[in-house]
């Protein structure tokens, strides 16, 4: 769950996301922290590689970072910043077109992660990149099918299914 902090402006609670549109850069940072950890669960699976994880969550803060000023609901602002990292590790897919093997792919795992989890994981990794995406976005971050229609533009019928 995205934690977004508060400041009073005018006796009138302000949202990160408010103040990042206008301009304040540590609502930007926070925003940014807080779901630094979602970003990168996305892109490792659909790139596995850390230097192209890293370059692509980097174009991805850097596009926002001049974008956010067009986001125009503040709730969608994890939807936005998710499509724009997959649009990034398309294009890395594209530009590099390579194909990663799972043998070659190293997952970080936190101390918490169940044996479920990282057999699903594992199950996961052994489908297309379309479709890693799509349950990246509904099982590790809980997304609705109907958000994770909007950030890939498909009908949400083809996520359910």
């Amino acid at each position: 769950m995205q934690m977004i902090s508060v400041l009073k402006v005018k006796g009138k609670p302000e949202s990160d996301i408010k103040l990042a549109i206008k301009g304040d850069n540590k609502a930007f940072q926070r925003l940014i922290e807080s779901n630094y950890s979602s970003m990168y669960r996305v892109a490792l699976s659909m790139l596995g590689n850390k230097h192209d994880i890293e370059d692509a969550m980097q174009e991805t803060i850097v596009k926002a970072y001049k974008g956010i000023v067009n986001l125009k609901k503040e709730e969608y602002f994890k939807t936005w910043l998710i499509r724009i990292l997959i649009n990034e590790c398309n294009d890395t897919l594209k530009d590099t077109r390579k194909v990663v093997s799972i043998e070659k792919v190293n997952y970080e795992t936190s101390h918490t992660e169940t044996l479920i989890n990282l057999e699903l994981t594992n199950a996961i990794n052994l489908l297309d990149v379309d479709l890693k995406v799509v349950t990246t976005l509904f099982y590790f971050e809980d997304l609705l099918q109907k958000d994770i229609a909007k950030i890939l533009n498909i009908p949400e019928g083809t996520v359910h299914s």
